[in-house]
């Protein structure tokens, strides 16, 4: 049985925005998060932060949709940070080795904090040293899209 799969968009400011996903992020939801993600980017807002706290599945299709997000947000002058990353999914981030490129954060709120600058109170990102989530609701990041 598939999760029901949600995209939202609880928070913008400025060039920066939060898109949370929740449910399966596979072959049948990566061009819909891809699609709204740019649609992000075009409008204003090239520094996004990906809250996948709701996220139970990740297949290579979503790697590489936050993937291509990652490349269009930078081609846009902007980044993608990930927050709250599913410990399978922090996994595949860094066998991939993407995870030396997308800066992941155990909270959206930590990441928020990190985008707008002010790293002394939001902490370091997690990086294969210090280990990816390994319990719901902590965080992490991930990326990748192809053909972007």
């Amino acid at each position: 049985m598939t999760d029901v799969f949600h995209i939202d968009v609880p928070y913008t400011d400025g060039p920066l925005a939060v898109i949370a996903l929740s449910g399966e992020f596979d072959i049948t939801t990566a061009p819909a998060v891809r699609s709204r993600a740019l649609d992000l980017i075009a409008a204003g807002h090239p520094d996004l932060v990906a809250d996948l706290t709701g996220v139970t599945f990740c297949d290579s299709s979503g790697l590489g949709a936050l993937i291509g997000i990652w490349r269009c947000a930078k081609d846009a002058e902007g980044s993608l940070t990930l927050a709250a990353i599913p410990e399978r999914l922090g996994r595949l981030l860094s066998v991939t080795g993407m995870d030396t490129f997308l800066p992941a954060y155990t909270s959206t709120e930590a990441a928020l904090v990190a985008r707008r600058g002010n790293r002394s109170t939001a902490g370091k990102p997690l990086t294969r040293a210090t280990g990816f989530a390994n319990s719901p609701g902590t965080a992490q990041r991930h990326g990748r899209a192809r053909g972007a």
